[in-house]
């Protein structure tokens, strides 16, 4: 049977882009540019939206992002809380850039960094994949 798949591009802002993927059971949102405190509020309101409305499994894709700032990593967090909250996962794929970042302030197991979208994908649940 073929997944189910949507795509569509989010209204972000000038220095951060992405789209947004979505799978029967889960959903990957792949962005670029900078995550910082200019961006970071309608960041997470637009993902805390979708967030919301489901699949509750989350693939944040930040291998293309050039720069995280504090309000980003503050963002990212939330956004990992809302998912357990709604009993889903949270994994984010990072770059070197980004995990030097994350590592900076220990949320590396929090934020469950992972090194592609592949490896992410393997780590849902067997009843999520």
């Amino acid at each position: 049977m073929e997944d189910k798949v949507i795509l569509e591009q989010l209204a972000l802002t000038v220095s951060l882009r992405g789209n947004r993927e979505v799978k029967d059971t889960y959903q990957v949102f792949h962005m670029t540019g900078l995550l910082d405190a200019f961006s970071e509020p309608v960041f997470r309101k637009v993902l805390n939206g979708y967030i919301e409305s489901g699949p509750t499994n989350v693939i944040l894709d930040l291998s293309g992002i050039d720069f995280c700032d504090s309000s980003g990593l503050g963002a990212l967090v939330q956004l990992a809380k809302k998912v357990q909250n709604l009993n889903g996962t949270f994994q984010t794929i990072s770059n070197p850039r980004v995990t030097q970042t994350v590592k900076l302030v220990r949320l590396e197991q929090f934020l469950s960094l992972q090194p592609s979208l592949e490896k992410a994908i393997e780590n849902l649940p067997p009843e999520k994949k």
